[in-house]
């Protein structure tokens, strides 16, 4: 092993904690808070099916010959997936789906999606199993299925925080969301790398910038359009909830 496979591992393990991080806080957040009020039910939706194209995707890359192979003869080169990216992709569909878990535990949401986002996700749906019947009838091979899924992921990269930013500026309040998330953006464009290989260059950079300018929106949203409408203290990026229970806080919208 040379010294760049050596450097790149210890980057894409330095990534994997650091997504990591960027998502407990919420978790946190919401256990503090005994409340998921200021989360977007269309924002953790997307974030799930992301998550779980991302899983699959990395899964069969690592785990299937057959797939490895018909990724080297069409791109002559080597499978991007490494374990890193394995455990990233299992671990962050874990935690949106404690969030899940949470929205069910704690009151403060409306479990229902907007027409919108009911939409694409059962076109989404009726998709995927499009290109597996493909698969079945000879009609295409795996790594079809396997583009089909880094696009969904790509896709929901780009619009999923939309929704979040929404009911931010709906409530005219950042309270319930965890500032940490920004960290979320900033990673999630790095991970676009990985896909370029399947997706070109123009797609990761554009998810890039797009990714910059949501951070940018929800910065100006939690530090300066909706700072004193908060009911919470955030020192840099920490999350500081005083007296929320007994202010009656956290119920539903």
């Amino acid at each position: 092993m040379n010294a760049l496979t050596i450097v790149s591992e210890l980057l894409g393990w330095t990534y994997f904690v650091a997504w990591s991080f960027s998502l407990y806080p919420q978790l946190y957040l919401n256990w503090r808070r005994k409340s998921v009020r200021g989360l977007s039910p269309d924002f953790l939706n997307y974030s799930i099916i992301g998550f779980l194209c991302y899983t699959i995707f990395t899964l069969a890359f690592y785990f299937n010959k057959e797939i490895q192979d018909e990724y080297s003869r069409r791109h002559d080169a080597r499978n991007l997936v490494r374990l890193n990216d394995v455990a990233f992709a299992v671990h962050g569909l874990a935690v949106v789906l404690l969030l899940l878990v949470q929205t069910y535990i704690y009151k403060g949401i409306k479990h229902h999606l907007s027409p919108f986002t009911a939409v694409v996700t059962w076109l989404t749906f009726i998709g995927g199993l499009l290109a597996v019947f493909s698969v079945h009838y000879g009609n295409s091979e795996w790594i079809h299925v396997m583009y089909y899924l880094s696009y969904v992921k790509l896709g929901s990269d780009a619009f999923k925080f939309l929704p979040q930013i929404w009911l931010n500026y709906k409530r005219k309040s950042t309270q319930g969301w965890s500032a940490y998330l920004i960290l979320m953006l900033v990673l999630d464009a790095y991970i676009e790398d990985d896909w370029s290989g399947i997706t070109g260059d123009s797609v990761k950079l554009g998810l890039g910038i797009i990714s910059i300018l949501y951070g940018l929106v929800f910065m100006a949203q939690k530090w300066i359009f909706y700072r004193q409408s908060s009911e919470e203290r955030s020192p840099l990026l920490g999350e500081q909830v005083f007296s929320y229970q007994r202010s009656g806080g956290g119920g539903g919208d």
